[in-house]
This record gives C-alpha cells, sequence and structure tokens, in this order.
C-alpha cells in the first residue's frame, strides 16, 4: 500500500512514522513545501529570544532520521491538485509537475496566519511568524538596529514572541483587541497575564482594535481605535490562525467549524480514502461533546494516530460518526528522538 501525506509539520510527520511502525510494509511519501520537515512551530519564539543558539535544534527529528524510519521525503515540493476519483495528487517542484498516486491520502496542510483588515501589512518591517522562512526575516531583523517592537495581537505566540523580544533587550508594546491578553482563557487568566507582562516592563494595551500601519521618519506607526498611535523599529502582527483547506476544499472535501476539514472519529473525509490531521481539520471536544477548531502541536500529534490505523470501508457520514473509540493515542507516535531527551535549556526567570 502506498500511503501519500500531504504536510510536513506534526500531523503529517506523526502519521507517517504511525504507519510505518504499524506496518513496515507501507510505503510512505511525504510532500513537503519547503525545506523544513518536522521542524518545531511552537519553538521559533525561543530561537528568536537565543535560547535555542542553533536553528537546526528545532527540529524533532532530521530529515536522515526520517529517511532512515523509511519516510520518503519530497522536500520543496507543493501539491497543486488532488484527484480523488484517479487517486492522484499533481505536485510542482523546480524540476517542474509531477502526479503521485497514491492508495490512501492523508491531508495534514496545517493553518495560515490570519491577514486581519490593517492597511500596511506589506510594509517593510512588518512581520508575521509561521514558518522557518519567517523566522529567517524577523530574525535578520533583528540583528540589525531594531531597538523597539509593536506586537499585534496578545495571544500564545503574541506573549512569547513579548518575552523574546524583552529577552534581547527590545521595548516592547502588545496591542489586543480583547479586553485582556490570552483572550482564549478565563479572563480572570488574562488579566494575571497582562499584569506580570507590564511587571516585566512590555506595555500592554487592550480594548484597541489596529486599522493601518504606515512608516514614517521614527519608523512604523501602528494606529488603532479607540484612539491609539504607537512607534516602533519592527511590528509583528501574530493574530491567530486559520486552517489551510483550500487545497482540499478544492478535491472536494467538506467543512465545518471555522471552514476547518470536517472528519470523523478516525481522521475520515466525506471523500474514499482521504483523510486529514492537524491544524487543518476539526478536532471532537471531548468535555463539549462537539466539534471545535484547536490547532495545537499536541493534538495533531494525537489525530495523526489515528489515520495510520486501517480504517473501515465506511465514509464520514455513516452511522456511529462520532462514536467514542478505545484506542490510545500517543504524543510521541514513534520512539522519541535523541533531541527530545536532552536536558532543557533554562529559561528565563520571570517565566519560572
Amino acid at each position: 500500500m502506498h500511503l501519500l501525506i500531504i504536510g510536513g509539520s506534526d500531523g503529517g510527520i506523526a502519521a507517517a512514522l504511525r504507519a510505518r511502525e504499524l506496518d513496515p510494509a507501507v510505503e510512505v511519501t511525504v510532500v513537503v513545501a519547503d525545506a523544513f520537515p518536522n521542524f518545531s512551530i511552537c519553538g521559533l519564539p525561543y530561537y528568536l529570544s537565543g535560547d535555542v543558539p542553533d536553528w537546526r535544534d528545532l527540529a524533532h527529528r532530521t530529515s536522515a532520521d526520517l529517511e532512515a524510519a523509511g519516510l520518503r521525503l519530497l522536500l520543496d515540493h507543493t501539491a497543486q491538485a488532488i484527484d480523488p476519483a484517479a487517486k492522484q495528487v499533481i505536485v510542482t517542484s523546480q524540476h517542474g509537475e509531477r502526479q503521485l498516486g497514491y492508495d490512501r491520502l492523508v491531508i495534514g496542510t496545517g493553518a495560515v496566519p490570519v491577514r486581519p483588515p490593517i492597511d500596511g501589512l506589506d510594509l517593510p518591517g512588518v512581520h508575521v511568524l509561521h514558518t522557518m522562512a519567517d523566522t529567517f526575516r524577523l530574525h535578520q531583523a533583528l540583528t540589525g538596529d531594531t531597538r523597539s517592537a509593536i506586537i499585534v495581537g496578545g495571544g500564545y505566540i503574541g506573549l512569547e514572541m513579548a518575552e523574546a523580544f524583552t529577552a534581547r533587550g527590545l521595548a516592547v508594546t502588545l496591542v489586543e483587541q480583547a479586553p485582556a491578553v490570552m483572550p482564549t482563557v478565563d479572563p480572570e487568566l488574562g488579566e494575571l497575564f497582562g499584569h506580570e507582562l507590564r511587571r516585566h516592563d512590555v506595555q500592554v494595551v487592550n480594548d484597541v482594535t489596529v486599522k493601518a500601519i504606515h512608516r514614517d521618519t521614527g519608523g512604523l506607526t501602528v494606529a488603532g481605535e479607540p484612539d491609539f498611535a504607537a512607534t516602533a523599529d519592527l511590528v509583528l502582527v501574530v493574530v491567530g490562525v486559520r486552517p489551510d483547506t483550500d487545497l482540499a476544499v478544492a478535491a472536494g472535501v467538506a467543512t465545518g467549524v471555522r471552514g476547518a476539514i470536517r472528519v470523523d472519529r478516525r481522521m475520515r473525509t466525506n471523500l474514499p480514502d482521504v483523510l486529514a490531521a492537524g491544524d487543518c481539520v476539526e478536532t471532537w471536544h471531548r468535555l463539549l461533546q462537539q466539534p471545535t477548531y484547536l490547532p495545537l502541536g499536541t493534538t495533531a500529534h494525537k489525530q495523526a494516530a489515528s489515520p495510520a490505523k486501517p480504517p473501515s470501508a465506511a465514509p464520514l457520514g455513516s452511522p456511529g460518526r462520532w462514536a467514542p473509540r478505545s484506542s490510545r493515542c500517543s504524543s510521541w507516535p514513534w520512539p522519541a528522538p535523541a533531541s527530545a531527551t536532552r536536558t532543557p535549556l533554562p529559561r528565563p526567570a520571570w517565566t519560572r
């Protein structure tokens, strides 16, 4: 059997390794849009802060590790179209276009940064942070004369980058449109986070919606409502992510919560032999007993254990779609690499 996987981050790689663990005879091909398979997106702020000195240490496993586990990696290959009837995927690279056949397909295209309706997002000095390419651009900017930064967005990445910029000696302003930072948690907890940020000299601004960024003689000025303006050398916009589903939708895959791919408890889509996992899919919330969207690496690892298991022939929508499964999902679907057992780097005192 040939298992084809689109996406080389947590969901895609975990599914590939789990498949090889369950059946070493399975042929697994992973299509990766860049040259950085199995890199920790969650770790990007800690490379930028200097806690992780070498960006290569952000890789859970090297390409050589993955190939030694029996994976065929197609790096710098972009999936352009899925033909579910012919069971083929069209991919492009610097060598041109080719077609890849599959017996089963796992879509692990992940998420992309939300682009809010802010004028000036494409100005030089305005950054997002989601890929290794984004990271390298931001790292290069930080090696120059950057002395101050404005962060638009007070979620996970916004708070982590406030810590990273502060560790590098930058004056940091964090702008969040909600009444407290970390709007995904209870407001009381978000207020505690905001208090701790201020205690470490981060200027936290709440209840402000950023409308525009423009460049003037003093740097980049961020303007918002009501009545907000601040200027810095660098602006980082991290207001969340959305599922990257354009490829799947074009092939006829159904979507659900927040436009994420709709899957059952075995991660099957509505198309035969097409599964999905990671930040591009819905997640079943066991407390709320309903699907939700939860783009986290730990979730992606657990989801990826299901596509690798031999599913029944019943597609999405058959009886028992959300029936509980008894199988145990591991956060490490393959023996942990040596990097996972290294002595952790010391963290800044204010995060302990």
